[in-house]
């Protein structure tokens, strides 16, 4: 086994052939976005399924929930794991587990296998963190940026791009096919991984936090469980609070465990960092801010004319009309990657974030045209491939690299906890500001207005947050000379910061 300080070029022996950059990128962004298609992959679905499973609709929305709340603690499990243990055997394990979850749910004709083949998938959800750490053991510096920049972008473009996939299936086919579809490119993925992407041999090491990780998964429950299923409970009823109250005890506790642990599940020493901190600060606000768009313009598109502001269109053009979004933000990626090595990841996360809250700023204005919606949908996406491909190199500049994947891991996982609460939050504006049409209450024109300045208000803390974040200095004499060990884009800059 080897160090966790030894560099790629050292692990690498004379019996294993050298890495091969533009195989390991290609394959692990494949990767990545086979398992943010899974965020999508429902969505047609869910006015269908209650009859599809014979389940009320409310039992059917578990369908959505279960692979949130897996996805939450798998996400930090898998990061450590992989630190520990090796990066690549836990990403092949986690796409082996997508391919059973989603053979269960083309198995499914009732909900609980339904539920449990969700759960299955959710857990894959550390795909994208541990291929970012695989990057940093294998990709020489130079190609590093560019790299981490894709994989991070492949989180938003997999769900914009999964979305008219989705819908063509299901209106084409039978339903269990779109599950079909996903074992066999989770299966692929995996074999194209565990022959094509070599594994470094570094490792951290040491004993797993099983108390850590209950205790974390144990609070996470609680957070999203009162955050996706509050309005349904009803916020009045004290339920949910009586959950958030559970979840703040709970992390205190975890907290004090982890600072005292040997082998900490997380190293909240190294967690509060100023840039680590920050950097998933942002990443929490932006997370919001990214999805707020991604629930307002399907819905806009979908609502029927006579509302005065609805489009009357199907799923299918409603995903069509997001799909540029997703494709812009793989488009956006290297440009991020280079403004990352020519000004700094930080200036790259501002711009990223103030792109956004412009894509808000003119979808306030432009809202009467489906091509309007597209040009404010695609701008914010251009943002969010700014934003996205900064984040992993600010992690990465600030953490070990034992620690790379459980840093990364963490940070996706403050990307998901904001997209929790944007959908929480969108929903309850949504279901409080309503207009009757045609026997039925709906969302008014008002409610959609007020979850886009939301969403732009948020990127806009984005921004001011990152303004906080270390600075670039300049390389001294005292910096240590480059060796084969990968840097992250900004690591120079901001080493020691």
């Amino acid at each position: 086994m080897t160090d966790a300080r030894t560099s790629p070029s050292e692990a690498r022996t004379s019996a294993r052939p050298p890495a091969r950059p533009n195989v390991i990128i290609c394959v692990l962004a494949f990767s990545g976005i086979v398992v943010s298609l899974m965020q999508t992959l429902v969505i047609p679905l869910v006015p269908v399924l209650p009859g599809f499973l014979g389940a009320t609709p409310g039992d059917t929305t578990w369908a959505i929930t279960a692979t949130l709340l897996a996805a939450a603690v798998a996400t930090p499990t898998v990061g450590r794991l992989g630190d520990m243990y090796g990066k690549r055997p836990m990403l092949v394990l986690s796409l082996a587990v997508l391919v059973v979850g989603s053979v269960f749910c083309a198995l499914a004709d009732s909900l609980v296998p339904m539920v449990v083949g969700r759960a299955l998938q959710g857990l894959a959800a550390g795909v994208i963190p541990l291929g970012i750490s695989i990057m940093r053991d294998e990709l020489p510096p130079e190609r590093l940026g560019g790299a981490t920049a894709v994989m991070s972008a492949s989180l938003g473009v997999g769900g914009a791009l999964g979305l008219p996939a989705a819908a063509f299936l299901a209106q084409t086919a039978d339903w269990h096919t779109l599950f079909w579809v996903a074992a066999a490119l989770a299966g692929a993925a995996a074999v194209l991984v565990r022959t094509l992407v070599p594994d470094s041999g570094v490792r951290a090491g040491g004993r797993f936090d099983l108390p850590g990780s209950v205790g974390l998964s144990v609070a996470l429950l609680l957070l999203l469980l009162a955050v996706s299923k509050g309005s349904d409970w009803g916020w009045g009823s004290g339920v949910p609070g009586a959950m958030l109250a559970a979840a703040a005890v709970v992390l205190l506790v975890w907290g004090w465990w982890e600072l005292r642990a040997p082998h900490p599940l997380v190293d909240l020493r190294t967690s509060v960092r100023r840039q680590v901190l920050l950097t998933n600060t942002a990443s929490l606000v932006f997370g919001f801010s990214m999805f707020a768009m991604s629930l307002v313009v399907p819905q806009l598109l979908q609502l029927p004319e006579a509302t005065g502001y609805g489009f009357g269109q199907t799923i299918l053009v409603a995903g069509l009309v997001m799909a540029p979004n997703g494709l812009v933000m793989m488009v956006m990626a290297p440009l991020s990657a280079r403004l990352s090595r020519a000004m700094g990841p930080k200036t790259t996360l501002m711009c990223g974030a103030l792109l956004v809250a412009v894509g808000y700023g003119l979808s306030l204005l432009l809202m009467s045209g489906i091509w309007q919606l597209m040009i404010a949908s695609t701008v914010i996406g251009a943002g969010v491939g700014l934003a996205y491909g900064a984040m992993p190199a600010l992690v990465m500049a600030a953490v070990p690299r034992s620690e790379t994947a459980a840093a990364n891991s963490l940070n996706t996982l403050m990307r998901s906890i904001g997209t929790s609460v944007a959908s929480a939050v969108t929903g309850m504006v949504l279901t409080s500001m309503t207009l009757p049409v045609g026997g039925q209450d709906l969302p008014s024109q008002g409610a959609f207005t007020l979850v886009l300045a939301i969403g732009g208000l948020a990127a806009l803390t984005a921004f001011a947050i990152a303004a906080f974040l270390p600075g670039r200095r300049k390389p001294s004499a005292e910096d240590p000379p480059a060796s084969g060990t990968a840097e992250p884009v900004g690591a120079a800059a901001t080493r020691g910061a």
